[in-house]
Order: structure tokens, then C-alpha cells, then sequence
């Protein structure tokens, strides 16, 4: 019985672990296709802290600093370098 409750602690301890590690995904920007924007675009843009805008292709000092405020990490991971390429490609 005592091993049962053991593990199950180990359980529950490593789980809370994992769970409260884990960077919030759901708050990051998502990816604008435009490299230089203008207009009423260029100044939304500007007037949203660097932390909150959109990434975008080629803004690598900006998209840098949200990875880091995001994730915690300030390289990127391969799938955003797929991103990069599909948006690019995307634009206008």
C-alpha cells in the first residue's frame, strides 16, 4: 500500500512539474506575411509593444525578442523556419 501511494505522489509531483513548466503557447503572436509594411498597417504596428506584435519574415532582431518574452528560448525551432519560408511566400 505504502509503495502504491508512493508512486502515486511521484505521479502527481511530476505531472504538476511538467504542467507548470510548460511556456503559455496560446498567448503568442501569430505571423504576419507582410516584410515591410505601410500605412495604417506601419503604424498599428508601431504603436503595438515589440512583444505583442505579429512575427514577421526577415525581422529577425523583433521576432527574436518574442520568442524570448514567449517561449523563453531565443532560437528558433525548425518548424519556424518552415513558417518563415510559407509566409514569405504567402504575401502580397
Amino acid at each position: 500500500m505504502k509503495k502504491l501511494i508512493r508512486t502515486a505522489a511521484l505521479l502527481i509531483c511530476t505531472l504538476a512539474v511538467g504542467w507548470c513548466t510548460q511556456p503559455a503557447q496560446a498567448a503568442e503572436p501569430h505571423w504576419s506575411p507582410v516584410v515591410i509594411a505601410r500605412g495604417q498597417q506601419r503604424a498599428q504596428i508601431e504603436a503595438t509593444p515589440i512583444e505583442l506584435r505579429p512575427y514577421r519574415p526577415l525581422h529577425f532582431y523583433g521576432n527574436t525578442l518574442r520568442r524570448l518574452h514567449h517561449r523563453g528560448r531565443a532560437l528558433p525551432r525548425p518548424i519556424d523556419f518552415r513558417r518563415t519560408v510559407v509566409y514569405a511566400l504567402r504575401r502580397p
